[in-house]
């Protein structure tokens, strides 16, 4: 009896792990002390800056959408990178010459390398990063620069509102993702510093700008590096960018995998930088990044711990509870509505990211994206 109860206090601790990221860490964020950013208004200048690789079905909408922005600042830089697209990309941005000015890659170098490359001819004080799928607020620029009137601020991590197709359970867990994210952000900007910011939209200083090398995300060193510099990373909640979410669970799995590998890659680069931390932007690290990505690793063992209990107890007990699960699964892959489906994509997402990081771990590295289709 010893022995199952052993087991039991295994599981429940490895699913502890698990979930601490998603419901535990919240509530430690909220029981620290607060440190809010002092808005002011201030003249700065900026510099719009994104990547495209055969985002011909996204562009005319972005391209009117940026025509839009830059007409109310007719001072705003906008520019573009082209990574050898192969689908008009280069062109159609081309011939918006009054919109932006766009610079095409000699090869596919993927997004670090275009947005290293963007950012030495940007001028703007501030760089403000986006998607080429991204549609941003009218008023992003304004509601933006107050925030650098904190001397003490950095760089900001913007906010991702996610239109999602209701008929896919892919779609509708990813924005319920982005959305936990978000407001993971604004508790951690609440108390200090935001733990990196996502490539749809986010900025810094440019004098804050890091070199890198081209295997990294280029969105979470560029953040991360402006808290190593001494300054604050926070969270602007009202600088709004629209994103499409997708809708494929192989496009969005596939996604997983190469934002693991990349993430991975991107924390042994760091590594120096996080270990001269604060203790308490380290304990916001390790909770919100690591964890996430070896949670495929405490939610297995929580599993095997469970099923390991029941044996103790009776074999075939232990094997019908493993059969169940293997069944849960089955059906849950298959349904697109209800909580066992969401589950089971939950828990698709969750290895998907593992499996990335694995690869990272034995070398390998991904450099070159191409854009989801179900978006």
């Amino acid at each position: 009896m010893a022995a199952t109860w052993s087991l039991v206090a295994l599981s429940a601790l490895s699913l502890a792990i698990f979930v601490y990221p998603y419901l535990i860490y919240p509530q430690v964020l909220r029981l620290l002390s607060k440190k809010p950013v002092n808005l002011k208004q201030v003249e700065l200048s900026a510099s719009i800056l994104f990547c495209a690789y055969n985002e011909i079905a996204s562009l005319p909408e972005k391209i009117e959408n940026l025509r839009q922005l830059k007409g109310a600042r007719r001072d705003l830089q906008i520019l573009a990178y082209d990574d050898s697209s192969s689908d008009g990309t280069y062109e159609l941005m081309a011939g918006a010459s009054d919109v932006l000015t766009v610079v095409r890659g000699p090869g596919r170098t993927g997004k670090a390398a275009g947005m290293k490359r963007l950012a030495g001819q940007a001028s703007g004080d501030i760089l403000i990063f986006t998607d080429a799928n991204i549609l941003l607020s009218n008023d992003v620029i304004d509601r933006l620069l107050p925030y650098y009137g904190d001397p003490e601020v950095g760089g900001a991590a913007c906010t991702i509102k996610t239109i999602r197709d209701a008929a896919s359970m892919t779609s509708r867990v990813g924005a319920g993702y982005v959305a936990l994210d978000d407001r993971l952000q604004q508790l951690e900007s609440s108390t200090g510093n935001v733990m990196g910011a996502t490539g749809g939209l986010f900025s810094v200083r440019r004098e804050l700008y890091p070199d890198f090398p081209d295997s990294v995300q280029d969105d979470f060193t560029v953040s991360m590096s402006v808290i190593f510099q001494g300054r604050r990373l926070v969270k602007a909640v009202d600088v709004v960018g629209f994103e499409r979410s997708v809708s494929q669970r192989g496009e969005e799995l596939r996604r997983k995998v190469r934002i693991g590998a990349r993430a991975y890659h991107t924390h042994t680069f760091l590594r120096p930088g996080i270990r001269n931390m604060q203790a308490r932007d380290r304990m916001k690290y390790v909770s919100r990044k690591m964890l996430r990505w070896f949670g495929g690793v405490f939610l297995t063992l929580s599993a095997v711990f469970a099923f390991a209990a029941v044996a103790t107890i009776s074999a075939s007990a232990g094997l019908l509870l493993i059969l169940a699960a293997c069944a849960a699964v089955a059906v849950g892959v298959r349904m697109n509505s209800g909580p066992i489906a969401a589950t089971a994509e939950m828990a698709l997402a969750t290895y998907a990211t593992l499996i990335g990081v694995l690869r990272a771990m034995r070398g390998q590295t991904v450099v070159t994206w191409a854009p989801a289709k179900s978006r």
